[in-house]
């Protein structure tokens, strides 16, 4: 005799019905009687696109005759789970609801912006399972379709830096009234989340729209959503960023950009990767930045004011991108670099090590002058008065002597700071850079030596000429006299180094005299015992 069915196993068994007579996989569950009959009937998809929202939009479908108002906030759940349930399979057409979805997403490119946007919203929970059935990127193309068409009405009239931070505070306000401007939809794509983000920009990228737009709504969107998140939000935001922006031409990003996000990251701990690629992208355009920019704090722990190691790792990203590094960018960087040791050298825990790398990381064409690396280094000497003399030769190395001014050379040929041999250095530099101005001046012949090819000049014409005679003797003359007192200088440099080795051998002698003294000493008291024994 079979056993009595209760009422909810009767409801249960009319809800199956209903849901299988619609969907293929259900179907394929109750295919047999006694799975129907059993007592505990229970089905559970642990993967089901959309989670409860979808069965629930779905079993709507089904109590309703295979029929559900479809609208593009539900119109991508709706396609994900009739693929999911095999919702396919049913002969009455109007029954069949992935091609009433397929339909319907089929006009995407009809809908209004807040249509597409209500769709982005309602799907990027789920959007491994749209994306899987190409729903999503119907939706994306009709969103960056609709931006690239506005930007084409409105011609761009702004750089990345001066409106990348600025939005309208009404955008949101209805369409007939929206200002279709650049920055229009930024404020409407900044609800994404970054999956979806980082979907949008790569379509974006792959339907060519303008890399300088793409890197501001970045930029943007990192400050728009930062300041809320939670520590794994923000560290994904700024990885996906990033990442994106790494993408794009290194000339459509901001360099003020980029030391923007670069603060942010100050209190995250973004992956290794992407912190590699935004110095990189920093290090590429380093020309473009202030002193300001790379005033960087050192990271907790470290002994010194600011940041050098991130500096010289901006630096080498930069001589990297050598291929594309002018003559004007590599002069720009070296003031740059020139201002950031000045500023750096006052620090009395910067190590003479990373001084020295500072100094000598730019080539020598990076500067036209080394006054500036003069004046640091003479700040360093005076701040680390401690230095050895082998120290001291190491941080001068980073000096050209030949693009030291005069007025430098004097200084230096005066400051007890730097070593002896460094102030010969400078003066030597000096007298050569003037042998090679008088050989120049040597080279030149007297108008009166020059063969004439007219014998009958006029009286005036021969005044002319030794009155041009006087001033190129006059001027050997003042470089003669000039050269003289360089020589003198020289000479005077030569006797103090001369003077300073007898200081030293006295100071030797004087300590030899002390050492036998105590050694003698040291002796006397130990014979002492043996006498009194």
């Amino acid at each position: 005799m079979a056993e009595c069915q209760s009422p909810h196993q009767l409801f249960l068994l009319s809800f199956y019905k209903i849901l299988s007579a619609y969907s293929g996989r259900l179907r394929k569950l109750f295919n047999k009687s006694m799975v129907v009959a059993t007592t505990n009937l229970k089905v559970i998809f642990q993967d089901l696109p959309g989670g409860a929202v979808a069965f629930e939009l779905m079993a709507r479908f089904c109590y309703n005759n295979g029929r559900i108002p479809i609208t593009p906030p539900n119109v991508g759940l709706l396609h994900c789970v009739a693929h999911f349930m095999e919702m396919d399979e049913c002969k009455s057409h109007p029954h069949n609801l992935i091609e009433q979805t397929q339909k319907f997403l089929d006009t995407a490119a009809l809908w209004t912006w807040m249509d597409i946007l209500a769709a982005l919203k309602q799907t990027q929970d789920v959007f491994p399972a749209v994306d899987s059935s190409g729903t999503l990127q119907k939706f994306l193309d009709s969103l960056v379709s609709r931006i690239i068409s506005a930007n084409d009405a409105s011609p761009p009239t702004s750089s990345p830096d001066s409106s990348g931070f600025r939005f309208s505070c009404d955008t949101r306000s209805t369409e007939s009234t929206k200002n279709y401007s650049r920055a229009w939809w930024f404020e409407d794509l900044a609800t994404l989340n970054s999956d979806m983000i980082e979907k949008t920009v790569k379509t974006m990228v792959a339907r060519k729209l303008d890399h300088a737009i793409i890197s501001r709504f970045l930029i943007y969107y990192l400050k728009s959503r930062t300041p809320n998140a939670g520590s794994d939000e923000k560290k994904k935001i700024i990885g996906t960023v990033v990442e994106l922006l790494f993408l794009l031409d290194r000339s459509s990003v901001s360099s003020k950009g980029l030391f923007g996000i670069l603060r942010v990251t100050s209190s995250v701990d973004i992956s290794k990767s992407s912190r590699c690629r935004l110095e990189s992208m920093i290090g590429s355009q380093l020309d473009q930045a202030k002193l300001d920019n790379l005033l960087i704090p050192a990271p907790a722990g470290a002994n010194f004011l600011y940041d050098v190691n991130l500096v010289l790792r901006f630096l080498k990203s930069f001589l990297g991108s050598s291929g594309r590094t002018s003559s004007s960018r590599l002069k720009r960087a070296g003031s740059l670099m020139d201002m950031y040791i000045s500023e750096v050298a006052p620090d009395p825990c910067l190590k003479p090590s990373k001084f020295i790398a500072l100094v000598t990381a730019l080539p020598d064409s990076a500067r036209d002058s080394y006054d500036g690396i003069y004046q640091a280094v003479d700040m360093y000497l005076e701040v680390h008065a401690g230095l050895s003399e082998e120290e001291k030769m190491k941080i001068c190395c980073g000096l050209n002597y030949e693009k030291l001014s005069s007025e430098a050379c004097n200084h230096l040929a005066q400051n007890l700071k730097f070593p002896s041999r460094t102030a010969i250095q400078a003066l030597i530099s000096q007298q050569s850079k003037l042998k090679s101005l008088l050989q120049d001046t040597d080279g030149l012949k007297p108008f009166g030596d020059a063969p004439c090819s007219c014998d009958d000049k006029s009286g005036k014409g021969k005044k002319e000429m030794d009155g041009e005679q006087i001033v190129l003797y006059a001027r050997k003359l003042d470089i003669s006299t000039e050269n003289e007192k360089l020589k003198a200088h020289l000479q005077g440099m030569q006797w103090r180094v001369m003077e300073l080795e007898k200081v030293c051998r006295k100071m030797q002698t004087q300590m030899t005299k002390i050492m036998k003294a105590k050694l003698a000493s040291s002796s006397n008291a130990r014979s002492l015992p043996k006498l009194c024994s």
